[in-house]
This record gives C-alpha cells, sequence and structure tokens, in this order.
C-alpha cells in the first residue's frame, strides 16, 4: 500500500542526491593556492562568492580575487582594485589588505607608507579603500581615510568581527614607551575608521618564541567557536622562525578586559621541516563549501632567505583543515606539505 511516508522518503531521497552529487564534485584544494600571496585573508560572504586579497610582492597595489570555491581562487582573475600614490604617506609599500562589508559597504583595510626609500618607509600607517557600489569587483575604489588610534606610531593588520551585535577592530601597533616592535590591540568601532572607546591592550611579545629576530605581536584574526573567541597572531621575525600564537576569551566575557584573555604559551603553529614548510603565518579563517572550518595562512617552501625576508617574493597563500579539542580549543597541528588537501 501506498502511504504518504512513503512518497515523503522518496522527495527526501530524490532531494538529497543532487546534493550528495554537489558535494562530491566540490573540487580539491591543492596547495599552495595561490603563489606570491602573503599576509592572505579570504572572506567568505553572503553573495556565496569567496574572495580573497594579500599581498603582492611588489607591495604596490591592493588586489582582489574571487571564486565560488575554495579550490577555485587558484585560477580566479584577479582585479587590481588601487595603486599606490605618486607621492605622500600612501606613496610606498602597501601591507597585508583586508576585505570586510561593513555598513552595507565594501571596506579594505591595509597599512601603507611613504616613498624615497631610508627608514621613513617603514613609517608605516593603517588606511582604508571603499568601494562605491555593490560589486568589489566592478566598482570604483577610493580612499576613505586614516585609521585613528591613541598614538601616531607603526601600526598595521587591522582586523574587523561582530560579537554581540557590536562591531570592534583588532590591530598590531608599536606603543610608545614599550620597547617591542608591535603588540595587539582591540577597541569597538564608532566608524570604520575611528574607535568608539580607548583600546585595550591584548598582547605584548614577551615568549622568547614571540621575540626571535623582532619583538612581534601582528596580524591577528578571530575565530568564534565552541563559546568562546579564538585570536590568533603572528610572531617573530618573518623568515622561517615566524609561527603563529592564540588568545582566547570566554565568549560571556568582557572583550575588553584584557585579564579575561590568556595566551597560549606555547606556538599553535609552526615551521615542519619534515613538510618543508617554512614560516607559517598571517592567517585568516573560512569555511569550505561544506561548513568545515578552514584556516588560511602564508609561508615558504624553503628556510634559507638572501637578504630581508619581506622582500622574499616566496610567501604563498595555503590552506588546511582543522580540529577541535574535546574542551572546544581549535588544534591546527603542523603544516602540511604542498600538494592536494585531503579532506578531515
Amino acid at each position: 500500500m501506498l502511504t504518504r511516508r512513503f512518497f515523503l522518503a522518496g522527495a527526501a531521497a530524490a532531494s538529497a542526491t543532487p546534493a550528495l552529487a554537489r558535494v562530491s564534485a566540490v573540487p580539491t584544494i591543492v596547495n599552495p593556492v595561490v603563489r606570491q600571496r602573503a599576509d592572505a585573508q579570504v572572506f567568505r560572504h553572503t553573495d556565496g562568492w569567496y574572495y580573497l586579497t594579500g599581498s603582492v610582492p611588489e607591495y604596490d597595489r591592493l588586489v582582489l580575487r574571487r571564486s565560488k570555491t575554495l579550490a577555485g581562487l587558484a585560477t580566479a582573475q584577479e582585479r587590481v582594485l588601487w595603486r599606490h600614490q605618486a607621492s605622500g604617506p600612501m606613496s610606498g609599500f602597501l601591507w597585508a589588505p583586508e576585505l570586510h562589508r561593513i555598513d552595507g559597504k565594501w571596506v579594505m583595510y591595509f597599512a601603507a607608507g611613504p616613498s624615497g626609500g631610508g627608514e621613513d618607509v617603514f613609517r608605516i600607517r593603517t588606511y582604508a579603500v571603499v568601494c562605491d557600489g555593490p560589486d568589489p569587483m566592478t566598482g570604483s575604489w577610493s580612499v576613505l581615510g586614516q585609521l585613528q588610534t591613541p598614538w601616531d606610531s607603526f601600526n598595521l593588520d587591522s582586523t574587523s568581527f561582530v560579537h554581540k551585535g557590536r562591531r570592534y577592530l583588532a590591530w598590531a601597533q608599536r606603543e610608545p614607551g614599550i620597547e617591542t616592535n608591535s603588540n595587539l590591540y582591540l577597541a569597538p568601532l564608532a566608524t570604520p575608521l575611528t574607535l568608539a572607546a580607548p583600546p585595550v591592550r591584548l598582547s605584548v611579545p614577551t615568549l622568547d618564541w614571540e621575540i626571535q629576530g623582532y619583538k612581534v605581536n601582528e596580524a591577528p584574526a578571530v575565530l568564534a567557536r565552541n563559546g568562546r573567541l579564538f585570536m590568533t597572531y603572528s610572531a617573530s621575525a618573518t623568515d622561517a622562525r615566524y609561527c603563529m600564537g592564540m588568545l582566547s576569551c570566554r565568549a560571556d566575557a568582557d572583550l575588553m578586559e584584557a585579564a579575561n584573555w590568556s595566551k597560549s604559551p606555547v606556538p599553535v603553529f609552526q615551521t615542519s621541516a619534515e613538510h618543508r614548510i617554512f614560516g607559517p603565518g598571517h592567517n585568516s579563517f573560512t569555511v569550505d563549501e561544506r561548513g568545515r572550518d578552514v584556516l588560511v595562512y602564508h609561508a615558504r617552501d624553503y628556510a634559507e632567505i638572501k637578504g630581508d625576508p619581506l622582500f622574499d617574493p616566496n610567501r604563498h597563500t595555503r590552506m588546511q583543515y582543522f580540529r577541535y579539542a574535546a574542551d572546544g580549543t581549535p588544534i591546527f597541528g603542523p603544516p602540511v606539505a604542498n600538494g592536494p588537501l585531503r579532506r578531515i
């Protein structure tokens, strides 16, 4: 006897089959995903696209590509959104862009310094450009302004996130009176470039693995999972010693109270000589087409570098899956070797 349950089961099976086919058809990610793109950020928007940006070896332009799949970012056409200016504070190096959707507009944070050579090129400050339309790949981009912080000092690597309906900014900056290259700061935002409250200093590089070559905490990235906020960051010089640390805070705690954040005493992601992945860091987080968490980061295929590591072009964008410990803490494991990425 044909029953209503029979028809419902048949309908469910029919609808499930295409879904399974779509999952199996998702292309495999192959590392490195994009060569010579450092400081990689992947932003998955509600429009169904993955957007990827990062620093180019010439440090002279802001770029963006997009794809419906993570694997497709490898071959996606890249657009130049904006180039450094002919003179002034944004005429030199452009560092570490990040794309965000804020108050209905596309905003890209980046850090820039003046041209002209000498130490002045590292007078790095944070700026943003904004798109005039709904499509960041076709709209026109113009300078929105400079990030206003309490100190006129070296700052870069801004990232933004929303927690409990409030938008925050996390970034790296050198604070007068503290003998480090950069520390980590957090503040709520009033506008994309103005703080709504005085910032809190979350982390200062003091541990041995944070001060190799330089005393650095930079490149924060936020992951909200399992009732906590995890903030990864990068530490030490940008050679094979570069690695990732992590702060964590309960999601129901006051984010603006530094004591609520705890720091991992050891790196959570670092060089794997066995897999020939050196200096992993400056990460971001996304999810794949099935919603599984993916770590996005840059690293080199070799340890020996001639000259300043910042001008070695071969920091490539890479991805890998990660899992969680019983207490909900992410476990990234070692960086995986080049080649097809195994799904977990």
